[in-house]
């Protein structure tokens, strides 16, 4: 069941990075839309601070998992009435054993 929190949303440094690795690798695709396709990131990840349990539970202790695009995984935890975004993460990659 979802609930209506209204949390703050904030972005770690490394997922703020992530972001931007991806802006510029498909930056060089001309197919993709880069611009659409950061926004379409902030968009879904914006609906966390309403909804923060939309995301599954996450395969790291503590995380949860919101898709936001087929490759790509926003993993974010919620503390303390806040939603932090841990890393967006491509699905071909390794996950970690922990986002510490």
């Amino acid at each position: 069941m979802l609930f209506l929190r209204n949390m703050i949303v904030k972005w770690t440094k490394t997922a703020l990075k992530n972001v931007s690795l991806i802006a510029d690798y498909s930056a060089q695709d001309k197919a993709v839309r880069t611009n659409t396709f950061v926004q379409e990131i902030r968009n879904k990840t914006h609906l966390l601070a309403d909804f923060s349990e939309l995301g599954r539970p996450g395969r790291v202790m503590g995380t949860r998992e919101l898709v936001v695009h087929k490759n790509y995984i926003v993993v974010y935890r919620v503390r303390n009435e806040q939603v932090e975004i841990i890393r967006v993460h491509h699905v071909a990659k390794l996950w970690p054993k922990s986002f510490e």
